[in-house]
């Protein structure tokens, strides 16, 4: 009898354990979000003019994702709540259904495509150099022996770890990074804007960043000056931002789509862009 019991509590068991991967599973579902009232949005408010901190935003976040993530919270239907976080956190959060979507001007990339889903894009950005105003520096390879500022996650922090530490290509191979044995360091930073901070303590020579967010540091520090990371060969680093949902998440991802897809030919997310650039 008591074996039977033991079995029958062990069943009991993975079936609760099934029900709770499943629950977990459709947590963030486009009904599940209906019914709790609620979208919520990871995302890392230290890159703007995309998100940023202020009082009069949500939840103490203002920026152009904001603007889009209120806009598809509408077309849902639900309010919106967003939780600031550290970037690779952000994204960690909404594979896991702790959260709806990560908007955090985030590009799109082979390795995070095979753990989340990702919208249509909608806005392309590049690469800057941010670097002190008398600093001569036009190329990437101008920064040989530089000590370098990244913000961790990042599509600059991608770049610049490859070409200091060098890195492999799809087959495997090993690449030399143009900055490899140069001396050049690479130091990872919650934000830009601390990076920029050491570039004036004296701590850093560069920090590299996605064009919006350097221009706006370099918009408010006059001894500093941002250019487009080119290679000597001409080679530049264009890239598209998109929304990240839970993979498999598909009836989110469509409404996401057709939000961003209405936003785009209203010419509402330029709109946004020029509102938050010039505050």
């Amino acid at each position: 009898m008591k074996i039977k019991k033991i079995i029958a509590a062990i069943l009991g068991c993975a079936v609760c354990l099934s029900a709770f991967t499943a629950c977990g599973g459709n947590s963030q579902s486009l009904s599940a979000i209906k019914k709790s009232g609620k979208m919520v949005m990871y995302t890392n408010a230290a890159f703007p003019p995309f998100e940023y901190k202020d009082s009069a935003g949500v939840n103490g976040v203002a920026g152009v994702d904001v603007d889009i993530a209120k806009e598809i919270a509408k077309d849902i239907g639900v309010e919106l709540e967003i939780q600031d976080i550290e970037f690779t956190s952000a994204l960690a959060a909404v594979q896991n259904g702790k959260g709806a979507v990560a908007i955090a001007g985030i590009s799109v990339k082979p390795e995070r495509e095979k753990v989340l889903d990702f919208s249509i894009p909608y806005v392309t950005s590049v690469q800057y150099i941010i670097v002190p105003k008398d600093a001569e520096v036009s190329t990437i390879e101008d920064l040989a022996g530089k000590a370098i500022g990244v913000q961790t996650g990042t599509t600059g922090d991608y770049i610049v770890s490859d070409e200091v530490n060098g890195s492999k290509d799809d087959e495997g191979n090993a690449v030399t990074g143009v900055l490899q044995d140069s001396g050049a360091t690479v130091k990872g930073y919650t934000s830009a804007m601390n990076a920029a901070q050491d570039i004036q303590a004296g701590r850093l020579d560069a920090v590299v960043i996605d064009k919006m967010p350097a221009e706006s540091i370099c918009n408010n520090n006059t001894e500093l000056k941002c250019l487009e990371l080119v290679y000597a060969d001409g080679t530049k680093t264009n890239e598209e931002y998109a929304i990240a949902v839970q993979k498999g998440n598909k009836e989110l991802l469509e409404q996401v789509n057709k939000t961003i897809q209405r936003l785009i030919d209203e010419g509402k997310i330029d709109e946004y862009i020029i509102n938050h650039t010039t505050k």
